[in-house]
């Protein structure tokens, strides 16, 4: 693979990145216009994304198989195409039983990028920490803008803008990178520009058990957070209870924008420091934040939920290098994809569980709480990784 055509696979690596969490992301903040335009309760609007949330963990292990025996390439353009039109559909959605099915069909086309996308970029980027922190920069920031973007269309235009426009701006993207393909500046490979020694088979296996649970617990802090935080926001500080759909999705964006952006702190600490100590600070430190996000409100909720954010995607760099280390190159899409089963099936759950608990309660403490003690189980687990070895020192003359 030429520099050129990976630096081409990288931009549109990196840029699939932020359209997937920009696209599965607008519902968060667009159920708080369908509350008033159909006068349905949170809990049960909250409810139509289930399906499509399962969905987006459940295809992951077929994608990333594709994308290991196909085409990553070919697999990339399927999800720009395929999240692109469902998003649409989205905006044409006359109930919530069409809704419900066409954030389905988002959730199923959106299961392709994390298994391919990340391992396409690993593949193609020579210090890899570094490429994943500005990969989780791009993540981040597609949750962040997903905020704005959807409360902006829906106060200025419409709800069904708040689809149809992002939707058609990833079916472009889709047809750019068919155009690169068939002018041949983008190839594939399964060669690592800069491949690592093989860990040992004792070393892969109790990496795989560790970070199975990690990835999970991780994932449902993760997902669970983003998913009650607009509604969070409304009600917990004053000034965006106030300010309708834009103040609520505005303050979500900056939340998510400055986490994302502090994850190139992520990648330079994991290119310089063993991964396992930096994987493991973050989440000691997401535990007494995560425990003050439980019952403050106002500023002091809003500066623990940032941070708690900013250290759980900070986590990310360390995560993916992780599981990058431990699998072997011709086998990464499929390891990514079962890592994303974990990371990204447990949405459904986190869903359910944000619906539940602020129906039965009315609030989020119990929510934040039961999060509190999952980083503290992930902190415990973390201790049994396997530690750094010579093995996994990058190969000498490795491709630039």
């Amino acid at each position: 693979m030429t520099t050129t055509s990976a630096r081409i696979a990288q931009a549109f690596s990196l840029i699939g990145h932020a359209y997937m969490h920009l696209l599965v992301a607008l519902f968060l903040t667009v159920v708080l216009a369908l509350e008033r335009e159909w006068r349905l309760p949170y809990a049960e609007l909250i409810s139509l994304w289930t399906a499509g949330a399962f969905l987006v963990g459940a295809f992951a292990p077929l994608a990333g198989i594709l994308g290991d025996r196909w085409s990553a390439p070919g697999m990339m353009v399927v999800f720009f195409i395929g999240a692109g039109l469902s998003t649409i559909a989205c905006g044409f959605a006359e109930g919530p039983v069409s809704l419900a099915v066409a954030l389905a069909g988002l959730g199923a086309f959106a299961a392709i990028y994390h298994p391919v996308g990340m391992a396409w970029l690993v593949r193609t980027a020579v210090n890899r920490g570094m490429a994943l922190g500005i990969f989780g920069v791009f993540g981040s920031a597609g949750v962040a803008l997903a905020g704005m973007v959807a409360a902006g269309l829906v106060d200025f235009v419409s709800w069904r803008a708040a689809f149809i426009v992002p939707g058609a701006i990833a079916f472009a993207t889709g047809l750019a990178l068919v155009f690169c393909m068939v002018m041949g500046w983008v190839a594939d490979s399964s060669v690592d520009r800069a491949p690592h020694g093989e860990p040992s088979r004792g070393d892969m296996m109790r990496a795989f058990f560790v970070l199975s649970l990690t990835v999970f617990l991780g994932g449902l802090i993760y997902q669970a957070t983003q998913v009650a935080l607009p509604k969070a926001l409304a009600e917990r500080v004053a000034h965006v209870a106030s300010s309708g759909t834009l103040g609520a999705g505005t303050l979500f964006t900056v939340i998510y924008l400055v986490a994302g952006l502090l994850q190139v702190a992520g990648g330079w600490l994991v290119d310089r420091y063993p991964l396992k100590w930096v994987y493991l600070w973050t989440y000691i430190l997401q535990v007494p934040l995560l425990f003050a996000t439980a019952a403050a409100a106002g500023v002091p909720f809003v500066v623990a939920v940032m941070l708690s954010v900013v250290l759980n995607t900070g986590s990310l760099p360390a995560e993916n290098f992780l599981m990058a280390r431990y699998t072997p190159s011709r086998w990464r899409s499929s390891a990514f994809g079962a890592k994303f089963v974990l990371s990204l099936g447990v949405t459904p759950v986190a869903v359910q569980l944000v619906a539940w608990i602020q129906g039965a309660t009315g609030g989020f403490f119990w929510l934040f709480a039961l999060l509190c003690a999952s980083a503290a189980v992930v902190v415990v687990a973390i201790l049994a990784l396997p530690g750094e070895s010579r093995a996994e020192a990058p190969v000498a003359g490795a491709a630039r």
